[in-house]
C-alpha cells in the first residue's frame, strides 16, 4: 500500500482541509501527498505521523498491510 493510500485510510471521514490545517500545511500539498504525486519533506513526514499518532515508518517506509 502506498503512503498516499495509507494517509487516505488514516484520514477517514475528516476532510483534507481539516487534516492539512492540523498538520500546518496547505490543503493542496496534502492532497498531492495523498495522490502520491509528491513526497513530503522529512519535517512534514514527522508532522503527518504525529498527527495520525503513527510512526513515520508505518506510513512512509514499511510494508504497511497491517495498520
Amino acid at each position: 500500500m502506498s503512503a498516499g493510500a495509507i494517509m487516505r485510510d488514516l484520514r477517514g471521514r475528516r476532510s483534507q482541509s481539516e487534516v492539512a490545517a492540523g498538520i500546518g500545511i496547505k490543503k493542496s500539498s496534502y492532497a498531492m501527498y495523498e495522490r502520491d504525486e509528491r513526497r513530503p519533506r522529512d519535517e512534514v513526514k514527522r508532522k503527518i505521523a504525529k498527527y495520525f499518532q503513527k510512526t513515520e515508518q508505518e506510513i512512509f517506509f514499511a510494508d504497511n498491510e497491517h495498520i
